[in-house]
Parts: structure tokens; sequence; C-alpha cells
């Protein structure tokens, strides 16, 4: 335990956890950013018909570092109430995962669209979920 983990009451690691959870969020973000951005050079236009816009570029980084914290979270909780936290938090993501594929296929934008915003979410789980998981399972 660090001192100011000590000084400030956290359980063993988790301070790395959240180090840890925050640069992957981060990592997350850029990579989907920056694939959307290829998408959208490729043709891929992001117009939601429900909410009658194009999702801008730059709001795939937002979106990503929210939710990633979200799951930083969740890995902190299960870090410090978990007696297995690493396997409780691949469940709890792998599940909310597979739940955030089914906006997509519900807005209504086309096949590129949904296609890609799939992808995107995939591609956000790939980065952080390991990551996480990995610091999860390090004492």
């Amino acid at each position: 335990m660090s001192a100011a983990e000590a000084r400030i009451g956290i359980r063993p690691g988790l301070g790395r956890i959240a180090v840890t959870g925050v640069v992957a969020a981060v990592v997350a973000a850029a990579v989907t950013t920056a694939c959307a951005a290829l998408a959208n050079a490729a043709g891929v236009d992001f117009e939601v018909p429900d909410g009658g816009e194009a999702i801008p570029v730059g709001g795939f980084a937002t979106v990503t570092v929210f939710f990633s914290l979200v799951g930083v979270a969740v890995a902190l909780a299960l870090g410090r109430w978990s007696a297995r936290p690493a396997q409780r938090f691949l469940q709890v993501t792998l599940a909310l995962t597979a739940v955030s594929l089914m906006p997509p296929f519900l807005a209504g934008g086309n096949a590129a669209t949904t296609a890609t915003l799939v992808g995107l979410h995939l591609v956000a789980a790939a980065v952080v979920i390991p990551v996480v998981a990995r610091a999860l399972r390090t004492p």
C-alpha cells in the first residue's frame, strides 16, 4: 500500500487500478476517435435518424471516456468488495458490452453507420477491459 493510499484509506492497489483505468480510457478514446475519423473519411456519415443529426467525430471521445470511467468505477467497487474481482469484472463488462451493441441497431442509421458504431464499441471494450482486468489480477 502506498503512503497516499494509506492516508485516504484506499485498499491496497485500488489507486493503481484507478490510474490504469483512466489511462486505458484515454487510450480507448483516442483509438475510437481515430477509427471514427477514418470511417468518416471513408464515407460513413454517422447520421442517426432518431436524433436527426450526425454524430460528431469528437463526440466519440467523450462517450468513450465516460463509459470507460463507469467501467473503472465498477472495477474499483469489485476490487474493494469482491473475492474474485477480475473474474467478476470480466463477467459484468462483457455483459455490458453486449448490451451496448443494441443501440446502434435501434437508432435507425444506415448499414455502414450501424456496423461502424458496433465496431467502435468493440474497439473501446478491447482496449479497456483486458487492461483493467489485468490490473485487478495484479496484487
